[in-house]
C-alpha cells in the first residue's frame, strides 16, 4: 500500500459540538500479525471519544481497522498508532483506545492509551438516586 494507512479515515460534521458526549465504538474482530513469528493476534477494541468538531465516519473506520491484517506490530505500538491516526482524523476533545488482545501462550494483553485536548476539562458524571 503506497498511502500511509491513516489515508483512509474519513470523518464527518459534528452535529452536536456545542455538546460534550460520548461515542462508543467496539471492533471485536481486529486483526494484526506478531512482528516475531508472524503469527495473527486478535483484539477487541473499545473506542470511546468525545468528538469536537468532527466524527469518525464508520465504513471509513472498518476499511482502516481490516488493513492492519498483514500488517506486523507490537501490541503497545499498533494501539499507540491507531489513537493517533484516530485522533489525527477527527480532533476529538477526549479519546480512549483500549485493546483486549486475546490469549498467547497463555498471556492476555490489554493496552489502553489516552488523548485530552489542552483546556478540555471533562464534566462530572451525574449520579441518580
Amino acid at each position: 500500500m503506497s498511502e500511509p494507512l491513516s489515508a483512509l479515515l474519513d470523518s464527518f460534521e459534528n452535529p452536536s459540538p456545542e455538546r460534550d458526549y460520548t461515542i462508543r465504538i467496539r471492533i471485536p474482530e481486529f486483526t494484526c500479525l506478531c512482528p516475531k513469528t508472524g503469527q495473527p493476534d486478535f483484539a477487541t477494541l473499545h473506542i470511546e471519544y468525545v468528538a469536537n468538531r468532527r466524527c469518525v465516519e464508520l465504513k471509513s473506520l472498518k476499511l482502516y481497522i481490516v488493513a492492519f491484517r498483514d500488517q506486523g506490530a507490537f501490541h503497545e505500538a499498533v494501539t499507540n498508532r491507531i489513537l493517533n491516526d484516530l485522533v489525527s482524523a477527527c480532533e476529538p476533545r477526549f479519546m480512549r483506545l483500549s485493546a483486549e488482545f486475546k490469549v498467547r501462550g497463555g498471556i492476555y494483553t490489554t493496552i489502553v492509551a489516552e488523548h485530552q485536548a489542552p483546556g478540555w476539562v471533562s464534566t462530572t458524571p451525574v449520579s441518580l438516586p
